[in-house]
């Protein structure tokens, strides 16, 4: 009886290390489908190795602030817009927004978490300017993000205001 226990007992260790080798070799072999990867993000929304320069200039007031941006269709038709100055409007108190009279290409997706200085678009042709953070439901195509967005909150001030962006 205790062989036998024994025996259970060795077959199911042998069966779970055998298990943790196959999972181990599928996660290494490269052959994961490229749409369950997450892509990697840095603290500017850029991917890891984009190198494309892509900088903006947001001027409010007084209040100059450098963003980075992606390097998506969506950035490449806002860029098309600019230089462009806007009057945008309070959002829920932690965020600016401008109704572009027109679509954008949008890739939204829910970023769970929103940051201070994101820079992205709701729907197709809302851009918003986030100057607080904050949890998330709602999808977004990101833009980019405000290098330093110290400051932002106090020059986004309590109601609507009028921001350039421009290419730096």
């Amino acid at each position: 009886m205790k062989n036998a226990f024994i025996r259970k007992q060795q077959c199911l260790t042998s069966a779970l290390g055998i298990f943790l080798l196959v999972i181990m070799a599928c996660k290494s072999d490269g052959n994961i489908p490229a749409e369950n990867l997450e892509e990697e993000v840095d603290e500017t929304g850029a991917q890891p190795g984009d190198s494309t320069g892509n900088r903006l200039r947001i001027r409010i007031g007084s209040a100059v602030f450098s963003a980075t941006l992606l390097d998506n269709a969506t950035v490449k038709a806002f860029k098309a817009r600019l230089p462009l100055t806007v009057n945008m409007s309070e959002l829920n108190g932690n965020e600016k927004l401008y109704n572009f009279p027109s679509n954008l290409p949008a890739n939204a997706s829910n970023p769970g978490t929103i940051r201070n200085g994101d820079l992205m678009l709701y729907g197709s042709n809302v851009l918003v300017l986030f100057y607080k953070s904050f949890s998330t439901q709602y999808s977004y195509t990101r833009l980019g993000r405000v290098d330093d967005a110290t400051g932002l909150a106090s020059a986004a001030g309590a109601g609507n205001v009028t921001v350039t962006f421009e290419l730096d």
